[in-house]
């Protein structure tokens, strides 16, 4: 390889690009048009627009990528995470341009990133598991006839998909159906496909993985363990390397199961199986992401591996440059900074970071995609940075979390920081001799109070420029940050716009959007009688979805249409 496309944004683009500098490759970025100035723009060799504001037109378009990748002179793509980074005909269609896969084989991502037949292989090799059906329902009668069949609460969880997105759990038999339709909606937005399969929920499980990687010359080696326990809407928000609290036998029961599904599918590159483990000890296989893990970093400070270099060596032909589990050295939090108000049920604050002040000191790295002056856009994920805290034991890696945390700050968005520090500071997570954090701890026992985040009014974000100009006779299209030219009118150009409501005046009956983003339905039509507190539309920000609620009882009077783009406390109708 000699220049390697990144197919990704934000940190990890970053964390790719600063990688591909050590091995010795160039590297290219690509960018939407909120990107046009962020740091992963400025942190690769060249850079090259792909024209276009959400997902569909540009971090999950292929052709777009393809073509970027033909231009640059790129010979091989990294994918990241996210994204298109678990989609065969992604990788397919790499290799058919001739051009170096960096990851798993197509037919792997099929086999493992398929949910369901990733079930008939953990079960071939003996790895445990819970109930769950046979291949992907085809519609909500099938869901809740499961449900009635084995009971509650299940999972529905999307086949092609992972990261919490297109994960819904019911608890009730009368949700089930509208929860496995926004379980399919979620899959394919952040997915391009909406299969879904159900399993068994284990209520109150911690979030246990392995972390592999294999080259092509027949060594599958698990790197270590991370506990993932502590999550929210099911998107982790602290990880640690190794999981702590498991004995011998139950650490190599992992090991074992994680090498031997890897081995089966004939597996190539990093990756990780993940596993659920109820309070009784009962050990159950989850799914393997085909790709580097958001939490990466933790492993590779507790191992001394550093696993995108491993994944290029793989690329290129190369053995591993180790062999065997490495014994881990020390102790790793990972902390996901979001742009999210914890106080105000982690809902996401898209807008400008107006000052970022990260933290330094021995045992802390920084993993971020943002700089003081970046914007957050509402069409992307809404983590911004990763900070990561090291020790030599788990007691040492607390101290200086907390030291970390109480030295970070971050202005003009909201983010969960504030959530990090409290959870530091609750024996449920930090006491020496139990671990009482679970999947769902937060929605059932985190009873600390974290205020509502003081923010300034957010701005609709500015957009991409486009005009074009002369050079040497030939027209060239230029793109600059919009507000580098607010005020200036230029003929046959103008700055993207999202329609946005004004923010509506007191009133209680007014339908207010509750976080920036876009409209996606309304599931009430205009003119229909509802309930105080029913859902009545829904909104999509950061790939997550999220229920805007009836303010009173009576009729609703529908003001916006779907697809726009709106600010929170937009006003979007009213109930008279």
């Amino acid at each position: 390889m000699k220049k390697v496309l990144i197919a990704n944004r934000g940190e990890i683009a970053v964390r790719i690009a600063r990688a591909c500098r050590d091995y010795g490759v160039a590297s290219v970025a690509v960018y939407a048009d909120a990107d046009i100035d962020a740091l992963h723009v400025h942190q690769a060799d060249e850079a090259y627009a792909l024209d276009g504001q959400r997902p569909s037109d540009s971090y999950l378009n292929i052709e777009k990528l393809l073509a970027v990748a033909a231009r640059a002179g790129a010979d091989a793509v990294h994918p990241g995470y996210g994204f298109l980074s678990e989609r065969a005909d992604f990788a397919r269609a790499v290799q058919a341009a001739g051009l170096t896969w960096i990851g798993p084989d197509p037919a792997t991502i099929d086999a493992l990133g398929d949910k369901v037949q990733a079930r008939r292989i953990a079960l071939k090799v003996g790895a445990p598991l819970v109930a769950g059906t046979e291949d992907p329902v085809n519609d909500a009668s099938e869901v809740v006839a499961f449900a009635e069949q084995h009971g509650l609460p299940i999972a529905i969880k999307a086949a092609f998909g992972g990261g919490g997105r297109g994960l819904k759990v019911a608890w009730q038999l009368d949700e089930v159906s509208e929860l496995y339709e926004s379980a399919v909606r979620e899959a394919i937005t952040a997915f391009g496909r909406g299969e879904c399969f159900v399993e068994r929920f284990l209520d109150r499980p911690r979030h246990i993985e392995a972390q592999i990687i294999a080259d092509r010359h027949g060594r599958v080696i698990v790197v270590g363990t991370r506990d993932c326990s502590l999550q929210r809407r099911n998107q982790k928000l602290i990880e640690e390397a190794p999981a702590p609290y498991l004995d011998d036998a139950l650490r190599q029961r992992i090991h074992a199961s994680a090498r031997d599904i890897c081995a089966e599918a004939g597996y190539v590159g990093a990756g990780t199986v993940e596993f659920l483990l109820s309070a009784d000890g009962t050990l159950s296989f989850l799914e393997v992401n085909t790709r580097l893990q958001v939490e990466h970093p933790v492993t590779e400070e507790t191992s001394g591996v550093d696993l995108v270099i491993e994944q290029l060596r793989v690329a290129d032909g190369l053995p591993l440059s180790f062999d065997g589990t490495p014994a881990p050295r020390g102790h790793s939090f990972e902390f996901r900074i979001n742009a999210e108000d914890a106080g105000n049920g982690f809902l996401p604050t898209p807008g400008r970071i107006d000052g970022f002040q990260p933290p330094s000191g021995p045992g802390v790295r920084l993993d971020t995609g943002v700089v003081e002056g970046s914007r957050v856009s509402p069409n992307f994920d809404s983590m911004i940075a990763k900070l990561i805290v090291t020790g030599a034991t788990r007691e040492q890696a607390i101290r200086r979390a907390r030291r970390a945390l109480a030295e970070f700050r971050i202005d003009g968005v909201a983010t969960v920081l504030p959530f990090h520090r409290a959870v530091m500071d609750h024996d449920d997570f930090t006491a020496a001799d139990t671990f009482a954090v679970h999947t769902r701890w937060i929605e059932t026992d985190f009873a600390e109070h974290v205020s509502i985040a003081p923010r300034s009014a957010t701005q609709a974000d500015p957009g991409v420029l486009r005009t074009f100009v002369e050079i040497d006779g030939k027209r060239h299209q230029m793109g600059l940050p919009a507000a580098l030219l607010a005020g200036i009118s230029l003929n046959g150009a103008a700055p993207a716009t999202e329609a946005t409501a004004p923010a509506a005046a007191v009133d209680d009956k007014a339908v207010i959007t509750p976080v920036a983003g876009n409209l996606h339905a309304w599931v009430i039509e205009d003119g229909a009688q509802v309930q105080a507190g029913q859902v009545i539309a829904v909104m999509e920000a950061m790939k997550m979805e999220t229920s805007i609620l009836a303010p009173c009882a009576g009729t609703l009077r529908i003001a916006e249409q779907p697809g726009n783009y709106f600010e929170a406390r937009a006003s979007i109708g009213r109930i008279d």
